[in-house]
């Protein structure tokens, strides 16, 4: 029968039941049974980029002997083991307080998503292991524990998800007005363009060669007829401009 890689090359009297349940990846989290012995199947506390999970094993003997595959010590192993999930959502928690703009947030959420997946799996696990031994008090504090770090999980992921969502409506409130600044600027560009783009074209025109023979063009008059039409055409431009579009 090939051994698991999970299982330490020292638990000689692991029992064969559990080495037979047990397949080369860890699985889901779970709980073992048999003659006594108890075997909780868990997961080491996840990062946002991991496709597999990385697997740990908790050991109860008959004699109350805990044994952790990872080397931790005897009854404090299941206690470093939640420690290090309360660590990575201090660490998550201290980033959401730091956070301030949408793009901020997703490394949060991304990293939050499965931890409290694990540890509402995790929280699930401790609870089958204390029914399956009810006497084991130890079980019964982890247990609680895992219900802690599972609620801490969850309001934190929600905090960071409604705080990610102000920051979108507050980034697209600024977005509009921004775009409010910029049509009412090219509005008002669009209206100078139109009462002096007729003053432009018509001294163009009056200002070539071609008029230097006319009689007209020699007297004030046609200075206030450039006047008067530029501000005619400058107005109906003004008209044309300012119309609203028909839907």
């Amino acid at each position: 029968m090939q051994q698991s890689s999970l299982i330490p090359s020292n638990w000689n009297s692991f029992p064969d039941e559990f080495r037979s349940r047990l397949g080369t990846s860890v699985g889901r989290q779970r709980v073992m049974t048999a003659n006594a012995h108890l075997l909780i199947v868990a997961h080491h506390p996840p990062e946002a980029d991991e496709t597999t999970r990385k697997g740990i094993l908790f050991w109860l003997d008959p004699s109350g002997e805990w044994r952790a595959s990872n080397g931790d010590p005897g009854k404090a192993a299941l206690q470093m083991h939640l420690d290090r999930f309360s660590k990575k959502l201090d660490f998550f928690e201290h980033e959401e307080a730091k956070a301030l703009k949408a793009d901020d947030y997703l490394p949060i959420l991304d990293g939050l998503a499965p931890l409290m997946r694990t540890t509402k799996n995790l929280l699930a696990t401790l609870e089958e292991a204390r029914k399956a031994f009810p006497n084991a008090r130890a079980i019964i504090d982890h247990r609680d524990r895992a219900y802690d770090l599972a609620r801490q999980a969850e309001l934190l992921y929600e905090d960071a998800k409604n705080s990610m969502d102000v920051a979108v409506i507050r980034r697209a409130d600024e977005q509009a007005a921004a775009t409010h600044q910029m049509m009412v600027a090219s509005h008002r560009f669009n209206m100078l363009a139109a009462i002096f783009f007729p003053f432009a074209t018509l001294g163009s025109i009056f200002g070539t060669t071609l008029t230097d023979n006319w009689s007209w063009s020699q007297t004030p008059l046609g200075f206030v007829a450039f006047l008067v039409g530029g501000a005619l055409l400058g107005s109906c431009l003004i008209q044309f401009v300012a119309r609203p579009i028909s839907k």
